[in-house]
């Protein structure tokens, strides 16, 4: 029997040319390997994680929640917000009536805020249009806000035990290492190429538990042994295969993003206080930390000086003073912070008078209800019973 791993042997989905119109090159061939599923389906029976929270379980909006909140996040830190979530929207009825800050309160520290918007707005489609339940076709959930075709497959998968291709970031790494999937999964080239590879792959006339078992394992193997850094190749059920593995590219593969400048951004952000309540501005709803209750900001500090005279209203308020500055990190550029304070002078009476739908003075003690970002949460945090 030859090796998986010479050049003759081929999956089936990739075993031709492209033959579309204009197409340059033949599709990209990878290593035979018609037992994977097999394979996979026995290791996570076997050793794969079966005591997560949104597991053992049908209910699609369990199954829905949980999917959305690992996108892009750890399993770790995902455990305890699943659970609050839970236990204050314990339905998807529940989440569609809830007013959106709390929601987002609910969310806050979580990160990619989108989520939390097209959550909520998700609930709202399935209760105003599917009646309150979850669509069983991968089709109609892609479809929904905030569900894209891999999020998709995966509530199919484990809820209604569809027969459906995922391809989130930790099955792109299995299969670029197992295969040899050369390029950056992210460009659209290559990620087609492992959308073919994944569907091929699948688990032919299997049994509801086993396409579950199949789609679990595949995060399973991502997230517990091909990890990204020291990837644990000696556990693995396709090690003697692994073209990574076998070939001693464990590192190169997948290929990184390509490198870019981070572009560095600056804004000023001030910590208007009046006793230990401090004044708090929504933000708009798109962009970042969109519809979170944030500092208010201006582009120097002149500008903010001007912002924190106009919220005084017939207060005086003190001068600016620093606090140490801090930056955060997105994914597309770093946000350089430079935090000020000032003192609102207490009992003019112009706090209650300033409050509306975009600004709110908050107690220090009281930020739990409103949704925050993590770094100003942690810089309103450290302010807690100290004075100016």
């Amino acid at each position: 029997m030859p090796s998986r791993l010479t050049p003759d042997t081929r999956s089936r989905s990739n075993a031709r040319s492209d033959s579309r119109p204009g197409a340059s090159a033949a599709a990209p061939v990878f290593p035979a390997m018609p037992d994977f599923s097999a394979r996979l389906i026995a290791w996570q029976r076997q050793h794969g994680r079966h005591d997560l929270p949104w597991q053992n379980t049908r209910d699609p909006y369990r199954i829905w929640l949980s999917e959305i909140m690992l996108q892009q996040t750890q399993v770790s830190t995902v455990i305890p917000y699943y659970a609050k979530f839970l236990a204050r929207f314990p339905d998807v009825a529940a989440l569609a009536t809830a007013p959106p800050d709390d929601v987002m309160a609910l969310w806050a520290g979580l990160g990619y805020y989108t989520r939390a918007r097209n959550l909520h707005r998700c609930a709202q489609v399935v209760v105003e249009q599917h009646g309150g339940e979850f669509p069983a076709s991968v089709d109609e959930l892609a479809d929904l806000p905030g569900i894209g075709r891999s999020t998709a497959a995966a509530i199919a998968s484990f809820a209604f035990g569809a027969r459906a291709t995922i391809l989130d970031g930790n099955v792109k790494r299995v299969l670029a290492r197992v295969f040899g999937v050369e390029g950056f999964p992210g460009e659209k080239k290559v990620e087609n190429a492992m959308w073919t590879l994944a569907e091929s792959l699948l688990p032919v006339d299997a049994s509801d538990g086993e396409v579950s078992a199949y789609t679990q394992g595949l995060m399973d193997l991502g997230a517990t042994l091909c990890v990204r850094g020291r990837p644990d190749c000696a556990r693995c059920p396709f090690a003697a295969d692994c073209v990574a593995n076998v070939t001693g590219r464990q590192r190169e593969l997948p290929a990184a993003r390509p490198k870019k400048a981070v572009p560095t951004r600056r804004t000023w952000m001030l910590v208007l206080r009046d006793g230990n309540a401090v004044m708090l501005e929504r933000r708009p709803p798109s962009g970042i930390w969109g519809g979170l209750w944030s500092l208010p900001e201006a582009a120097g500090e002149a500008a903010l000086a001007e912002r924190a005279r106009s919220f005084g209203g017939d207060g005086a308020v003190s001068s600016l003073m620093s606090l140490a500055s801090f930056s955060h990190v997105f994914t597309h550029f770093k946000l350089d912070i430079e935090p000020r304070i000032a003192e609102l002078d207490r009992g003019v009476g112009a706090l209650a008078a300033l409050n509306d739908a975009d600004t709110a003075w908050v107690a220090l003690s009281d930020l739990d209800s409103f949704g925050v970002p993590a770094p100003v949460r942690k810089l309103l945090d450290s302010l807690q019973g100290s004075l100016i």
